[in-house]
């Protein structure tokens, strides 16, 4: 064999030893992806969500104090901004002053009906009396009549009587108008007090709830922090006038939130709710491994709620993989632990294996916030003690 040979009958072997090399190394990548790999999908699409609560105002007015900034843990009622009360607090008092005259003037009309009533009694008697003197008067030309046949009587009496006759009938119907109009008065005015009491009259009422709003807009001039979070996006400015619905501050609820994963399209064909997920933090590292749970795919994906979405169907068309965000709920002791931000990049891998149980949509018992309803029962209570104090006195 010549020296020219024998680099090359080396190189022989070497090759078919590194083919061979790269043979098993393909297959023991073909068996693990089979047996293992196939059974997960994985992104680095993704990224923390989570509720971004807006504070407004619910009135105008002016800010003359800020309770909470940027980066600041804020919990559920605590005070963020306050506005100027002055306004309000004279809208209240003139509510407070309207129901007690409320209270007192229809207090009125349920004593009127007493009065009435004996008015209408004594209006009653005159009648008696008017016919009484009707008939006297009656009785006694009827009697000169009888004796002016036999000369016993003047004409001039008998026209006395005729007249006596005549003041009695109009007396009688004077105060039978009287009575008319005094029962018809009467009938009005019980009419405005029927099936109800003092506290239950229309106007009573109408002037209570008149009140409630006067004191929902001096209570709403402290607005509340409706969930615990963080402060972000604080805008609002001390001395500044805000109109209802302006956004002020934003709090961001970070022990509820979640991860967003975008999975193309042939990912998602096995997945579904309740699989299993790990995920690796950016912020972190590989080392902090959270575990979550599928809880649902999304109506679409999302070029389908862009602002513009493809014209697919133009004819100036090209294909492009799309991506469908798929929601993982994380453990709250890992988020606890190792806290996490809106916004924050995510490594997702997700189990496809059949879920242990059926997966139930999650409640939405966490969506609710009472610090907008609480103390309105000092509303209730207040216009209780205005009508009782008009009441008694």
């Amino acid at each position: 064999m010549t020296t020219a040979n024998a680099p090359a009958s080396r190189r022989k072997p070497l090759l078919i030893l590194a083919t061979l090399v790269f043979v098993v190394i393909g297959l023991a990548y073909a068996i693990w992806w089979f047996i293992f790999a196939s059974g997960f999908e994985a992104t680095d699409d993704a990224y923390v969500h989570g509720n971004l609560v807006q504070v407004t105002s619910q009135i105008p007015g002016t800010v003359i104090a800020i309770g909470a900034d940027d980066t600041q843990t804020v919990g559920k009622g605590s005070l963020l901004i306050e506005l100027d009360p002055s306004d309000t607090d004279i809208a209240l008092k003139q509510a407070e002053a309207a129901l007690a005259q409320a209270v007192r003037r229809t207090r009125t009309v349920f004593v009127q009906n007493n009065a009435l009533e004996a008015d209408i009694a004594m209006r009653s008697a005159d009648i008696e009396r008017a016919q009484v003197d009707l008939a006297k008067a009656r009785n006694d030309l009827k009697r000169r009549r009888t004796l002016a046949s036999s000369g016993g009587v003047s004409g001039e009496e008998i026209l006395h009587a005729q007249t006596a006759v005549k003041a009695a009938e109009s007396g009688l119907a004077q105060v039978q108008a009287a009575h008319a109009a005094a029962q018809a008065k009467l009938e009005t005015n019980q009419a405005l007090t029927a099936g109800t009491t003092i506290q239950a009259h229309p106007d009573v009422m109408q002037a209570a709830d008149q009140l409630r709003k006067a004191w929902l807009a001096s209570t709403r001039t402290r607005l509340p922090a409706p969930v615990d979070g963080m402060i972000a996006q604080r805008s609002v400015q001390v001395g500044q006038h805000v109109a209802p619905g302006t956004p002020l501050m934003t709090i961001v609820p970070l022990q509820q939130v979640w991860v967003e994963a975008n999975f193309k399209e042939g990912q998602v064909r096995r997945m579904k709710p309740g699989q299993q997920a790990t995920l690796t933090a950016d912020l972190y590292g590989s080392s902090i491994r959270y575990h979550g749970t599928v809880q649902g795919l999304a109506a679409g994906t999302g070029s389908a709620f862009a602002l513009l979405p493809a014209q697919n169907a133009s004819g100036n068309w090209i294909k492009v993989v799309q991506r469908l965000p798929v929601r993982i709920a994380l453990d709250p002791q890992e988020l606890a632990d190792h806290p996490l931000r809106v916004g924050l990049s995510m490594q997702v891998e997700v189990d496809l294996s059949e879920p242990e149980e059926a997966h139930a949509p999650p409640a939405n018992s966490g969506f609710k916030t009472a610090v907008f309803t609480d103390g309105r029962d000092e509303a209730d209570a207040l216009i209780q003690q205005i009508i009782r104090d008009n009441l008694s006195s």
